[in-house]
């Protein structure tokens, strides 16, 4: 603290709590990857996050219909169901042609849903069982956890809507946990993902003992109030540029307390007397991802983690969309026939999804960051391992991938590539600019190429 600059692992702590901050001019100079020389301080670091969302989607609706969308720069008129990505446009790029082959049934029969989810970042066929001898493979992000977690107070962040299973069967006689969980630290473990806005956020910044903790709920504190001291302590070592974006970062984390607190207590139904009533996850589907986006952006924000899954709903999701007037299920529709009226209502959800990415991505980008922004410094994977729902095919997919990875990647295009070019490919191209160099993934044949 006595140096002339302030060290990037800066924490203020307090009863309970610790709050990392972003990063501030008093931490030295910061530049990406390919920005150079990097003086005083260490190069801006690259994130990587995968989102997840099930039973495929629209593919006309995806890529253009009848007038796709050539190769090459991005239109300045998307397709539809990128329309919601328009102030991103140059932001991400779309990569048509690649294929999940594990995600087939390669022998084993029905099943794409539970295949589906299990080996879209494994790159691994799951064992077929609705027992407890479960087999699937280490998910890329976790790949990337063992090897760079140690840097950041969390190796990774695993978020969702849907709650992750880990019992039954529910696939065409696979296991619950396949189709419930994106995440693998092994191949016999999965990763369970926490979809309670509240916890999560205890994850980030709680700290001390469970005393301590329960001390803070009880007194009602914000976990600003409990680094006050330490805050105050350090406002006054910084100039006038860092006490502005410190006050806008506690602004922030202070908005995103009060909605989850608002989201545990209003607009909750009468709860039976011998219930429990659930504390911080929202009746609205659109506040829940939100919240999510949100959680997930300041643990980016703050280096407590550089790697995180986002899952919007679990695949095989039966979810029903009323609020964008869809009130058949998800799942029961993405059965489409080609019928013109389901397929209409695939692509009003697959359009709600895009806006809640576009949501995500653009609270990246207003994050300023040394030279750049967050979402300069981050890798964005969003897609899912299902084609068309109606066909459950697992190549052609839907997917895209936003942020400049640190200079690294060059979005705003299209970019297309020969049929059944394995999606771990992408994979293995992210894990390339995490410094991540001498893994073979899956059925990988190397980096994805012209992503640069």
């Amino acid at each position: 603290m006595k140096s002339d600059h302030l060290n990037r692992r800066t924490i203020l702590k307090g009863m309970g709590a610790a709050l990392a901050l972003p990063w501030l001019e008093a931490m030295g100079v910061q530049k990406s990857w390919a920005g150079g020389n990097t003086p005083v301080s260490q190069a801006a670091p690259n994130r990587m996050a995968f989102i997840y969302v099930p039973n495929g989607v629209n593919m006309d609706g995806w890529r253009g219909g009848r007038n796709p969308i050539a190769e090459g720069a991005l239109p300045t008129k998307l397709p539809a169901i990128l329309e919601p990505l328009a102030n991103v446009r140059n932001d991400f790029s779309l990569l048509t042609g690649l294929t999940a082959d594990k995600a087939r049934a390669n022998g084993d029969g029905g099943g794409d849903h539970a295949r589906a989810m299990s080996a879209f970042l494994t790159g691994a066929q799951p064992r077929k069982t609705d027992g407890a001898n479960i087999r699937a493979g280490i998910s890329a992000d976790q790949v990337a956890a063992a090897r760079v977690g140690d840097r950041t107070r969390l190796p990774s962040l695993e978020v969702g809507a849907d709650a992750s299973k880990l019992a039954g069967g529910c696939d065409s006689g696979y296991s619950c946990i396949y189709e419930s969980n994106l995440s693998w630290r092994s191949a016999t473990q999965p990763m369970p993902k926490e979809v309670n806005p509240k916890l999560i956020f205890e994850r980030l910044f709680g700290s001390g003992s469970d005393v301590e903790r329960a001390r803070l709920a009880a007194q009602r504190k914000s976990v600003l109030d409990a680094v006050r001291d330490d805050f105050r302590e350090l406002n006054l070592r910084l100039g006038t540029g860092d006490q502005r974006k410190l006050d806008e970062y506690f602004t922030a984390v202070r908005e995103l307390e009060l909605r989850i607190q608002k989201a545990g207590t209003m607009g909750q139904p009468k709860i039976p007397a011998n219930a429990v009533a659930p504390q911080g996850i929202p009746q609205s589907y659109s506040e829940h991802l939100k919240l999510l986006a949100d959680l997930v952006v300041l643990a980016f924000q703050t280096d407590t983690t550089r790697i995180s899954t986002m899952v919007f709903a679990n695949d095989g999701s039966n979810r029903s969309y009323p609020f964008i007037n869809v009130r058949e299920g998800h799942h029961s529709i993405s059965h489409h026939g080609n019928n013109p009226e389901k397929l209409a209502k695939i692509q009003d959800i697959n359009k709600f999804h895009t806006a809640h990415l576009a949501y995500f991505l653009e609270r990246l980008k207003s994050v300023k960051e040394g030279d750049g922004t967050l979402l300069d410094h981050s890798m964005i994977a969003y897609g899912s391992a299902i084609g068309d729902g109606d066909r459950h095919n697992h190549d052609d997919l839907p997917v895209l991938l936003a942020g400049k990875g640190c200079g690294t990647l060059r979005p705003g295009r299209h970019i297309v590539y020969s049929k059944e070019t394995p999606i771990n490919n992408l994979w293995v191209s992210m894990l390339n600019r995490m410094d991540i160099r001498d893994v073979q993934f899956g059925d990988s044949t190397g980096e994805l190429k012209k992503l640069s």
